[in-house]
């Protein structure tokens, strides 16, 4: 099997660890020109909207972080990553779907001032204040979400918590974490432990010390942001409308496929 993947890609990052987790064999790569809505070859035609991850195995040719999972789980069933029971499942579905809007929106948004300078002085405080506050609702949900079990998933580590792990980890890794001790920062600790997990992180720490010169890719071209669903809807409410404007304007973001 082969993966088109970055390793700063949560959506990514989950896919790796379930792969790891079934112990399946996987070769990644990261296309060229990703990030410019302009990549070409075996992964274009296999992604229409030049989005990470995309799976290829075999004559299949997969798209879209979640289902992916599900082609795994449905073609390699042992170790399985879902409960068997249907409410826990519908649960680690639920798990996923916030963490995969609305947890991956924050985190992007994020990115985009941090590394990629869409914002600075007192716009990126206020930003990044604003973010600080919908992390830690966020995590309070899903401390929640947890209570006093060892999984998000359940008695076993599966599904809901390779969810979870990209974007909780993120967030620790920007300084936005909860307190040591916590439900959360104990979970995660109990993740980073995992075979599956630790090499996943391991490769977005190393990913993350090249993103010195994102701010001049994006001024140069070299990079067109994809500007998507609920991370434009996060940019609107968050206050990087002029952002968004800005972007447009400068030709630095994109949308997606299709363009019409």
């Amino acid at each position: 099997m082969l993966l088109y993947e970055h390793p700063l890609s949560s959506y990514a990052q989950k896919v790796k660890i379930a792969l790891r987790e079934k112990g399946l064999a996987f070769e990644v790569e990261t296309p060229q020109a990703l990030g410019s809505g302009k990549a070409a070859g075996t992964f274009a035609a296999a992604s229409p909207r030049n989005e990470v991850p995309v799976l290829i195995d075999g004559d299949a040719r997969i798209f879209d972080s979640t289902i992916i999972l599900e082609y795994l789980e449905d073609k390699h069933p042992t170790p399985p990553l879902l409960p068997r029971d249907p409410l826990a499942r519908a649960n680690a579905r639920m798990i996923e779907e916030v963490c995969d809007t609305l947890y991956e929106a924050i985190n992007w948004g994020l990115s985009e001032i941090r590394w990629f300078k869409r914002a600075e002085g007192a716009q990126a405080d206020a930003m990044k204040a604003v973010a600080a506050r919908q992390t830690a609702e966020l995590q309070a949900w899903l401390e929640d979400k947890l209570g006093d079990r060892e999984w998000f998933n359940g008695a076993a580590f599966g599904w809901a918590d390779i969810s979870v792990a990209p974007y909780v980890n993120r967030s620790f890794h920007y300084g936005m974490d909860t307190p040591p001790g916590s439900p959360l920062a104990n979970w995660l600790a109990r993740v980073r432990e995992r075979p599956s997990a630790a090499a996943t992180f391991r490769e977005f720490e190393a990913a993350a010390e090249f993103m010195v010169d994102a701010a001049q890719r994006v001024a140069s071209g070299a990079i067109r942001r994809e500007y998507r669903d609920h991370r434009l809807e996060w940019m609107m409410k968050s206050g990087g409308v002029q952002i968004v404007l800005d972007g447009i304007a400068k030709n630095t973001i994109r949308f997606t496929w299709p363009l019409g």
